[in-house]
């Protein structure tokens, strides 16, 4: 690795190291705040379906609506964080996903409540681009990718709380009620961020011009990009048809298949973190993310082996690859952080994260046609391409000393 220049002067005082983690927890608690917003929804589909009376597709359309709004904004909030800061951008943020998602809660109608969903989507993004910024901020190189492993966790936690509550609620109460549930904790994690959150210091610019274009001066951002669109094939085809696999394929009771799927995805979260360790231990994002990229692609491999021959360790496999499939993206997202600078960092990772969700939206019909046609045991094993391209793709020899 090169050495990095020297970091120019910063304004502002450092914190105390409780307040560095209980800025990580803000950070992290609207992160899964976010999460539940944009992905709850998903749960929604039963009772959108049984007692609302939309077919699987309108209620499906219902369902991805904060994922479309997601999309459309980050790059935006990226540019905002970049501009206003990190806290103003969170505030905002979740400030305007509390109330929308109140909106969706008070109304009536399937198109005016897609159109709720997508702006709070759009407006809970916010979170995606501002809550990593204040880590990578706050956080020493030596710390920050344990940090952001930590707040990593976040999504699969968020999904973890609102499948466990939405659908119930929805049951219980109605599709209404139901959507108070990340209203609530939006709103829970906006005052915590007001209470806890600064914004980190940023070079001093009084001396002169815009800050520098980091696309321009080299291809490390476009080829982690790349890296994370490949690396999310194999992720989303797990995440999606795990579940149906062990019912259809293995003849799972579906309890039992979404509870071995729960730990996985549990798993998965654990691994975000030691990963992320692992990454400040070897003081390197990037060596790290190739080594998941081989491993994913083996692992991958195994599975549709295994699948296809029927063998019992397939199962082993699968939680195996779910845990590792999700491994890179704290490394990939904390290393745009770093090598955009913190005047270009939000919309560095506005385009991070909005390539990887437009390849996820791609993922599960074109899997599926796989599987229609080849069957669990092919779309697998042909998953494992992808991570094979992924692995010398990553730019370990032109990443610079962390700092």
């Amino acid at each position: 690795m090169t050495p990095q220049p020297s970091a120019p002067a910063v304004r502002g005082r450092s914190p105390s190291t409780a307040r560095r983690w209980a800025m990580l927890a803000a950070s992290t608690l609207a992160q899964a705040a976010a999460a539940i917003m944009v992905h709850g929804p998903a749960f929604l589909i039963p009772s959108l379906h049984e007692r609302e009376g939309l077919d699987l597709a309108q209620a499906g359309l219902v369902a991805a609506a904060p994922t479309v709004g997601v999309m459309l904004a980050l790059v935006a909030w990226g540019a905002a964080a970049d501009r206003w800061g990190e806290r103003r951008a969170l505030t905002t943020g979740l400030a305007a996903t509390t109330v929308l998602g109140a909106v969706a809660a008070s109304t009536h109608g399937t198109w005016v409540l897609a159109g709720s969903l997508v702006l709070a989507g759009a407006a809970a993004a916010s979170c995606n681009v501002a809550s990593g910024r204040v880590v990578v901020g706050w956080f020493p190189p030596e710390r920050r990718g344990l940090a952001m492993g930590i707040r990593q966790m976040a999504q699969p936690v968020g999904v973890g709380v609102a499948a466990v509550t939405i659908a119930v609620v929805a049951q219980r109460a109605g599709v209404s009620s139901a959507l108070w549930v990340p209203t609530a904790a939006c709103a829970l994690a906006l005052l915590l961020v007001l209470v806890v959150v600064v914004d980190p210091p940023r070079p001093d610019r009084r001396g002169g011009g815009k800050a520098a274009n980091p696309y321009r001066h080299d291809r490390f951002l476009a080829r982690v990009h790349g890296v994370s669109v490949l690396l999310v094939v194999p992720q989303f085809v797990v995440w999606t048809f795990a579940l149906v696999w062990l019912v259809q394929d293995r003849s799972w009771a579906p309890a039992a298949a979404g509870a071995v799927v729960a730990l996985a995805q549990l798993a998965g979260a654990f691994g975000r973190l030691a990963v992320g360790h692992l990454s400040d231990l070897v003081a390197s994002r990037m060596q790290p993310l190739r080594w998941v990229a081989v491993a994913a692609a083996v692992v991958m491999a195994g599975l549709g082996l295994a699948a296809g021959l029927g063998w019992a360790v397939a199962v082993v496999l699968m939680v195996v690859a779910t845990v590792l499939t999700v491994a890179d993206n704290g490394l990939a997202f904390t290393s745009v952080a770093e090598r955009a600078g913190p005047h270009w960092a939000g919309r560095a990772l506005g385009v991070q994260n909005t390539a990887q969700f437009l390849a996820a939206s791609a993922v599960p019909p074109v899997a599926g046609l796989a599987i229609t046609h080849l069957g669990y045991a092919a779309a697998f094993a042909l998953a494992a391409v992808f991570p094979v391209l992924a692995a010398p793709l990553v730019p370990v020899h032109s990443e610079r000393e962390l700092s």
